[in-house]
């Protein structure tokens, strides 16, 4: 039942209305007519109904109070984060595989609970910063199982325990620059676990970031080096993550914070075969990861591996002598946009040909509406130095013989 206002004349009128389903249909039935709204609102009446109808409705007595101001808040925690996360949590089968790997340890706490917080934490506040101490922080406006129990002493344990250290006999695969620890081994348990007899790594994608020490952490890894968080200043060490086709994260890396891109490609790769012993997988990677010397060790150390290397315009003399300028026609992969969100329009060219003894294979991809957006920008920059070449010329024309010309950006001349 709800009320409903039905115009008569000039006036408006309050009724109750039924609605009822009948040979399939919907019907409402006016059960009685109320009064005039004005009459109605002006005088209060409604309110006795309404408090006797509250009598078996409190929970929407206490919301709609909410929604009114009228309710005093005392505290709110929020359900969602948990909710969603915990069943993804669940269904990559993270609690069995960190209850296999914590078997033999005594911790008098949940660990699986400690790192499942954290987790939700980087994943829902990375903004608001990706430590423990904010993790604890932030967890108490959240609603999660089993955590209420847990200080920031554990959330140091259980990341002390990730980062632990494995004996000597386990550390075969380890790299230069960091030790196999709990961490290798629980991504391994996860891969195996869905993995089957023809699983490969039809395409594994990889790439790297960096991440920078407050205060007088990175004792190990911890260098100066090219800050993509724009923090030269402080200490930082190179993450790299690979994933799946399928978005899944297989394994992560670290690395020295002064180790180039360039450098990290041929340890993913040689760990990819040992860890999880893959022996069919194309590795995509963006244009900081090539060079000459990297790709001929690639081929060299790891024949029958494929790989999709993007690579630099102008500064790859090969991709600017030779692939720019191989003859043949762009094919469309995608048309003009049907709406805002459908994807840009693309055209590629395939290019093939053989460079010593190798054989190479480009993809040159043409994005249509982004090389109108250069040829707009190229113009305004155009117009904006001979704006500026003009007003410097009659400046000086003013003051001296001596041509003077303003200061103007080089690039993009």
């Amino acid at each position: 039942m709800f009320i409903r206002v039905k115009k008569n004349g000039g006036h408006e009128y309050l009724q109750l209305v039924s609605t009822q389903r009948i040979d399939g249909h919907v019907r409402q039935r006016v059960i009685g007519t109320l009064g005039r709204r004005d009459l109605l609102e002006g005088s209060d009446a409604l309110a006795p109904l309404a408090a006797s109808v509250a009598k078996f409705a409190r929970h929407a007595a206490v919301l709609t109070d909410h929604r009114c101001g009228k309710a005093e808040v005392l505290s709110t925690r929020s359900v969602g984060p948990a909710l969603v996360f915990g069943r993804l949590w669940e269904q990559l089968g993270l609690p069995a595989v960190l209850a296999a790997a914590l078997r033999d340890r005594k911790f008098g706490f949940a660990v699986e609970r400690a790192i499942f917080l954290t987790v939700l934490h980087r994943l829902m506040a990375p903004s608001g910063g990706t430590s423990d101490r904010a993790a604890e922080k932030w967890r108490q406006d959240m609603a999660i199982a089993d955590v209420d129990g847990l200080d920031l002493q554990h959330l140091y344990r259980a990341m002390a325990w990730l980062g632990e250290e494995l004996d000597g006999s386990q550390q075969a695969d380890a790299t230069a620059f960091s030790p196999r620890c709990t961490k290798d081994l629980i991504e391994e348990a996860l891969f195996a676990q869905r993995r089957h007899l023809f699983t490969n790594l039809s395409l594994a994608f990889f790439d790297t970031t960096s991440l920078y020490f407050e205060g007088e952490g990175g004792q190990r890894l911890g260098r100066h080096g090219h800050s993509k968080d724009h923090r030269p200043d402080l200490k930082q060490m190179v993450v790299g993550m690979v994933l799946s086709n399928e978005g899944r994260p297989v394994c992560s890396e670290m690395w020295p914070g002064n180790t180039t891109d360039v450098k990290t490609l041929l340890p993913v790769v040689q760990r990819l075969e040992r860890r999880f012993g893959i022996a069919q997988v194309c590795v995509v990677a963006d244009r900081g990861m090539i060079s000459d010397a990297t790709i001929a060790t690639l081929e060299s150390k790891h024949p029958g591996l494929k790989y999709i290397l993007g690579a630099r315009l102008r500064s790859d003399h090969e991709v600017r002598d030779t692939v720019l300028n191989w003859p043949g026609r762009y094919q469309q992969v995608r048309g003009p946009r049907e709406h805002s969100k459908s994807p840009s329009p693309l055209e590629v060219k395939d290019v093939r040909f053989k460079a010593g003894d190798r054989d190479r294979r480009y993809v040159v991809c043409h994005n249509v509406e982004q090389a109108e957006k250069d040829l707009a920008d190229r113009e305004a920059i155009v117009a904006s130095l001979e704006d500026q070449l003009h007003k410097g010329a009659k400046r000086a024309g003013g003051q001296s013989g001596i041509p003077q010309v303003s200061p103007v950006p080089r690039a993009g001349v």
